[in-house]
This record gives C-alpha cells, sequence and structure tokens, in this order.
C-alpha cells in the first residue's frame, strides 16, 4: 500500500500568502512514490483566509485538501494538535502558511525516514549552506540559547529546535500527549519525543526566508519566555 504525508497548515490571518504556499505545497513531487495529504486548519482568522482557502479547494476538487477552522482563536500549536488527530498518513510534516519554508524540501527531510535511519527528523536553519534571508540579530541569539538549554535537558545534539520543519513518523506523533497551545509547541514536542524508547532523530540543513513584523510575522519575545519555561516544565516536572 502506497504511503503518504500528511502536512498540516496552521493559518491565523495568513490571506497574503495562503495560496501561494497552498501552490508550493501540492506541486511537490514525493519520493518513494509517497501521496500527500494537506490539512489547513484556519485559527478563528478575522481575515480572507477562510474564503482563499475554501475557493482553492473548490478549483482543484481532484487534490487532497482537507479545511478545519476553530471556532475561536486558540494558538498554533492548538492548530498543530488538530492536524495531527485529522491526519490520516504515514508521516506528518508541519508547514507555516507563510512562504518562510520551503516545501520542496520536503524529500530532503523524508529521505532519512524512507531510507530507515530515522523515525523524526528536523531541518535546521544553521546547517549547511543553503539561501537563508539576514534579518533579526537577537532573535538568532535568542534560537541558539533555547536551542541550546533544550539540548542540556534532552541531550540531544540539535541546532535548530524551533524549526517550524519537522517530519515525524505519524505513530509516533500520535502517542505522545501534546499541551502548549501556541508557541510552546517545539520545546514540548522535542523534549517528549526525546523521551520515546529507541527514537531516531536525525537533523538536515534547510532553507530559509524569514519575513519581517511588517510582512506579517507574529513570534515575539514573549514567545520566546514561554520557550524558556516550556523547556523547563516539560523536561523536569511534567512527562
Amino acid at each position: 500500500m502506497a504511503q503518504k504525508l500528511s502536512v498540516i497548515i496552521p493559518a491565523y490571518n495568513e490571506e497574503n500568502t495562503i495560496r501561494k504556499i497552498l501552490d508550493k505545497v501540492i506541486s511537490v513531487n514525493l519520493i518513494a512514490s509517497i501521496g500527500m495529504e494537506v490539512i489547513v486548519v484556519n485559527d478563528c482568522s478575522t481575515d480572507n483566509t477562510e474564503s482563499l482557502v475554501l475557493n482553492y479547494i473548490n478549483g482543484r476538487p481532484t487534490e487532497n485538501i482537507l479545511y478545519f477552522k476553530h471556532s475561536a482563536n486558540k494558538g498554533k500549536g492548538a492548530a498543530i494538535q488538530t492536524g495531527i488527530e485529522l491526519a490520516s498518513g504515514d508521516y506528518i510534516i508541519i508547514q507555516d502558511a507563510d512562504l518562510e519554508y520551503d516545501p520542496e524540501e520536503y524529500n530532503r527531510l523524508l529521505k532519512p525516514i524512507v531510507d530507515d535511519f530515522a523515525d523524526v527528523v528536523y531541518g535546521s536553519r544553521f546547517m549547511g549552506g543553503d539561501p537563508h534571508r539576514i534579518l533579526f540579530f537577537w532573535h538568532s541569539i535568542g534560537n541558539k540559547l533555547i536551542t541550546f538549554l533544550s539540548n542540556m535537558f534532552t541531550n540531544l545534539n540539535l541546532t535548530d529546535m524551533e524549526s517550524c520543519y519537522k517530519l515525524f513518523r505519524a505513530h509516533l506523533l500520535k502517542s505522545i500527549s501534546l499541551k502548549e497551545k501556541r508557541f510552546g509547541f517545539e520545546p514540548e514536542v522535542t523534549a517528549k519525543i526525546s523521551r520515546l524508547p529507541d527514537v531516531r532523530i536525525i537533523e538536515v540543513g534547510i532553507s530559509y526566508y524569514g519575513r519581517t513584523y511588517k510582512e506579517g510575522k507574529k513570534i515575539s519575545y514573549r514567545d520566546g519566555l514561554r520557550a524558556l519555561y516550556c523547556i523547563f516544565k516539560y523536561n523536569t516536572f511534567c512527562k
């Protein structure tokens, strides 16, 4: 039976980019004849995200695109959790609705799993010679600090714990209970995945085209503080 990749796209007020990212996602030809389902979770957007997605789906009836809308804004983590529940694929990857990450790199993350060298693959913005847009110095320092502290507790040697691109064998991701509703998803899932028996985690280099706050970037220093809290919480107090 053909295997399938579930692409979860949490979306909140992404009217400027949602159609473009959907175009990019569905145009990817996956290795090993792997199929694809796309799951868009609208976190109660107040712009035209919903109408754009529904019109997009209606115009492409042969594409496997699912749509779900939260009745209230719950946060990115909650949208990801909804997507995980809906996912029916053998593998799951998270895709932000902006254009910071390139879906053409799905195969780069899939290959170690297809070759049976990995169960989880992180895409690192700090490895390799791929293009990276030059933006915020303090964001990069904060990211490295958060990754360093996470590694101290998990005993992993990741270079980019906060990366959006994390690809999982679906049964492993579905086996853990996730609590964080907003931007604490990354440290929480890393802490919990790292404790799974015999889990094999690999990191591969990816490109990154970050956007500015004027262009719609939403993460702030408060999310960094929450990430620090989640590192301590999920690595020490909560299992």
